[in-house]
């Protein structure tokens, strides 16, 4: 028998990696890389394990992959709520970013938010807020993966009174973590309509010499593309394609509002787009064309966007409103299977962020970031199919997190962290931030 770190046996594994989901196998782990994916039986039989974890009613998955967040806006959850988009940034968010924001705060929001994210199942994330380096800090502590997409837009911030000191913040990032396994620096510039077009060539030309991932929210709304083209006489997508933005290392976020030729563009470049059902909704801008977005072959991806638009960091949730949306908003009850579902959380993340080889998927040679979920709830029963009851009966609970093979969660409870404290801190800090 050889000896390995980890073994887990589960009930069922989605591997996502060809679709299917096995059922009565085991997951054999050494030095954080998946090693093996048997049946049970003959894992047993192969393998001395250090720790085994038995999962007699749960079903594994990947580690989730958030592909688009605002960490620290946890501490801003259910402000402005019930208002529109841009009333609901000018009105209620940026004055309070504006009165509040610093590093510390930045970097308590943001563990708060990390919790959230790892006893909801998510492993990597990608945030695009003030102070990204207190955000690095506290994904090495969680232990979490993330992309780090550093604030670019055209008027003074908390982090940087212009552009030109965003970018130069960006490379001392980028030199600090280059060599990191887990922290990942990207370009965040902010939207079209906060950018110009000498800040978005700027952009490119950063990407390409230092290899960085551009994130961008891209129409958002309607009303955005309509002020565009009376400014530009272009569509937002078509402007960025003139500028030549658009290509794999770009990730569109939101993309409501969307024509044919939009879809078409996204994916002739390969472009990744980044649903936030949730938010969406919850600001009326409306919903995705995510079920055209997947048949014409854009790599289809999912983020929660940050607490105060949406309430949680949970993207499995995020993903049940992805899939009912694309099916009631297209009228196909075949659009987005839970197959596809699951893979836009978590394979089409990793490519997205240029980690589809280490992360994404069940796969002997990849890291093992994993979930485990607890399928034995009474109102769950009868139980005809895993993915079903973990999309659509919102009772599946999350037991384990592991990532590079060790515990982050168990049984619900993350590891390390003193739930209490955190709270308390965070009730402190909302409370400072509140009108006198």
């Amino acid at each position: 028998m050889k000896n390995v770190d980890l073994q887990i046996d589960a009930r069922w594994i989605a591997t996502v990696e060809d679709g299917t989901v096995l059922e009565y196998n085991s997951v054999v782990i050494d030095g954080g890389v998946i090693c093996d994916i048997c049946p049970t039986a003959q894992a047993r039989l192969s393998y001395q394990p250090t720790r085994l974890h038995s999962l007699p009613n749960g079903l594994l998955t990947p580690g989730f992959i958030n592909l688009h967040n605002h960490c620290a806006m946890t501490l801003m959850r259910g402000v402005g709520t019930d208002l529109a988009l841009m009333d609901w940034l000018n009105d209620a968010i940026w004055p309070m970013e504006n009165a509040h924001v610093d590093h510390d705060m930045v970097a308590l929001g943001a563990r708060w938010s990390m919790a959230e994210m790892l006893s909801t199942g998510t492993t990597t994330f990608s945030d695009q807020y003030f102070y990204p380096e207190a955000v690095a800090a506290q994904a090495i502590e969680m232990g979490m993966r993330c992309q780090l997409a550093t604030p670019i837009i055209d008027f003074p911030t908390a982090w940087a009174k212009d552009p030109a000191e965003g970018f130069q913040k960006t490379v001392a990032l980028h030199d600090k973590y280059k060599s990191h396994p887990k922290v990942h620096v990207a370009l965040g510039p902010h939207a079209p309509y906060t950018i110009s077009d000498a800040t978005f060539n700027q952009c490119r030309t950063l990407a390409d010499q230092l290899n960085l991932r551009i994130q961008c929210h891209i129409q958002e709304t309607q009303g955005e593309v309509d002020e565009a083209i009376e400014k530009t006489g272009q569509r937002p997508i078509a402007r960025l394609e003139a500028l030549g933005l658009l290509g794999p290392d770009f990730q569109a976020v939101h993309v409501v509002a969307l024509n044919d030729q939009d879809i078409e563009t996204l994916a002739r470049y390969n472009v990744s787009a980044v649903t936030c059902p949730d938010s969406n909704m919850k600001l009326a801008s409306g919903f995705a064309r995510t079920r055209d977005l997947w048949q014409a072959g854009v790599n289809l991806c999912i983020g929660t966007d940050g607490a105060a638009s949406n309430n949680d960091q949970d993207l499995l949730s995020e993903a049940r409103s992805a899939t009912l949306a694309a099916k009631g908003s297209s009228g196909d009850a075949t659009a987005l299977n839970l197959q596809q579902t699951l893979q836009m959380m978590t394979l089409n993340g990793a490519r997205a962020l240029g980690l589809e080889d280490q992360i994404g998927s069940i796969k002997v040679g990849k890291q093992a970031d994993l979930v485990a979920f607890d399928l034995s709830d009474p109102f769950i029963q009868p139980l005809a199919d895993p993915l079903s009851a973990l999309f659509y009966t919102q009772r599946a609970q999350v037991d384990q997190v592991w990532i590079d093979g060790q515990l982050k969660v168990d049984q619900g409870r993350i590891a390390g962290l003193d739930i209490d404290e955190l709270v308390n801190a965070v009730k402190h800090q909302r409370k400072s931030m509140e009108p006198q």
